[in-house]
């Protein structure tokens, strides 16, 4: 399946790297990768037409703290994305230094942490994984942080320009075992969260609808509470139009947790996908562009594995280079950077040692695709926002990505592959806030920008 092409890193410093997040970092329109560098400096990699080269402001570089995971979204409403750096010095419970969260206004970047009025809320909690969170449906996020040995965090900026801890607001503030958030409309309307936990069961937070949360994940069979949640990642996984989980456990069997109609979940992975493996990343995704998406385990000091849906059943696929069975795999992203409509894999490496990121495509096989990419209100990407596309008498479904699990954040982009079609009958997007936008038979090979029917901003 992949073929390496990590010498198009042209900034590929050997060193403990961990989360990786896209993001539009410098507000042109295009996706960058940053990368969180464990006592190293965080990279931001930009696609430059021939490769990639390292753009990061010193202030992001950060080269003095210890970067792990970290997620993008506007939380001020000024259509950029903030960004939110997690930082751990210890293994679980206080830790000394503080998380970053920088805010770039007039071409300079801020940690607004650092700023009086926002220290003393400051995250002093070693975490694992942050995932944008709009619980309220209007365009403006906040960052959801999975702590390890303290309560969880949901931070949100006021009209006054000051940031607060609302999780107890919300009734998130729960002390767990925190490893990886996914925030999506996956049993309501709203943004839900999944939050797999270590040491103890796993949260599934349902969006009441007024800004708080209830954890269902008992009564909805996904708990799981034996295991040690890692990578987990969003996909329909049988093709119901339902969104399914899949979740994999550290040193444990990984799950496959489809939906039923009635909101439950069962696990369905087939032995290949439950083997037991040291797992980092999850990553749903359609690499070769067949109109089906494939399911990537990123695994440490062990090979990556790649599974296809093939004839109504999951199933190991090759994966080529990018095996890597001597790989110390910590994070990993996806996205289409060089603009040819195939998504590239980036693979972060360290905790057990350091190595450089790899990179890795698929062959062209021709097979056409499209992209949509919606925006909020405000001019962000609409983080969490639904896309569908019906061809051919199938519904595909993608969700705008707001934090894949473990460490990272994947594009906010819907990408489908469609295989040898070229007749798609329509595309719908759908916001946090039920606005919805229909575009009738799209032509294929193309990236459509979809702006909110409230917005003024224009693409």
């Amino acid at each position: 399946m992949f073929t390496n092409r990590t010498r198009l890193i042209q900034h590929n410093p050997i060193q403990f790297n961990y989360g990786i997040a896209v993001t539009d970092i410098d507000d042109d329109g295009e996706f960058e990768l940053v990368v969180a560098g464990f006592r190293h400096p965080n990279l931001v990699l930009k696609w430059n037409g021939s490769g990639f080269i390292n753009i990061a402001d010193p202030v992001i570089a950060d080269d003095q703290r210890q970067a792990i995971g970290l997620a993008a979204c506007d939380i001020d409403g000024d259509g950029m994305e903030e960004i939110y750096i997690l930082n751990t010095d210890t293994f679980a419970g206080q830790k000394r230094v503080a998380d970053r969260l920088f805010d770039r206004a007039d071409g300079e970047w801020t940690d607004l942490f650092s700023l009086p009025v926002n220290q003393r809320i400051a995250n002093l909690t070693a975490g694992r994984s942050v995932a944008a969170l709009d619980r309220l449906g209007t365009g403006r996020y906040g960052f959801f942080v999975a702590n390890y040995g303290g309560p969880l965090r949901l931070y949100e900026l006021d009209d006054d320009g000051r940031l607060n801890d609302v999780a107890p607001l919300a009734r998130l503030d729960q002390v767990t075992g925190g490893r990886s958030v996914l925030a999506l409309p996956l049993i309501s309307t709203g943004m839900d969260i999944f939050a797999g936990n270590e040491g103890g069961p796993n949260f599934l937070f349902r969006n009441n609808g007024d800004g708080t949360y209830m954890n269902v994940a008992d009564m909805l069979n996904i708990g799981d509470d034996l295991q040690n949640a890692r990578g987990v990642a969003v996909l329909d996984a049988n093709q119901d139009g339902l969104p399914d989980i899949v979740c994999g456990n550290w040193e444990g069997p990984h799950r496959l947790f489809i939906q039923s109609f009635d909101g439950t979940f069962t696990d369905l992975a087939t032995p290949e996908i439950a083997a037991p493996s040291r797992v980092r990343t999850v990553i749903a995704a359609d690499f070769d562009n067949d109109g089906y998406e494939e399911i990537f385990f990123n695994n440490i000091g062990q090979p990556n594995r790649l599974f296809g849906f093939r004839e109504g059943r999951w199933v190991p696929m090759s994966i080529g280079d990018a095996i890597e069975p001597f790989g110390f795999g910590t994070g990993a992203a996806v996205g289409d950077f060089d603009g040819d409509g195939r998504l590239e894999l980036i693979i972060s490496h360290g905790e057990t040692g350091m190595q450089p990121l790899t990179l890795y495509h698929t062959p062209n096989n021709h097979n056409h695709w499209l992209r949509v990419i919606p925006y909020t209100a405000q001019g962000a990407p609409a983080r969490g926002a639904v896309v569908t596309l019906r061809m051919e008498g199938r519904l595909l479904q993608r969700y705008i990505d707001a934090g894949s699990g473990y460490l990272c954040q994947m594009e906010p982009v819907a990408h489908f592959g469609l295989g040898e079609s070229t007749e798609i009958e329509r595309v719908e997007v759908r916001w946090l806030d039920g606005e919805m936008h229909i575009i009738e038979n799209p032509e294929p090979d193309q990236v459509l920008k979809i702006k909110h029917p409230m917005s003024e901003k224009i693409f």
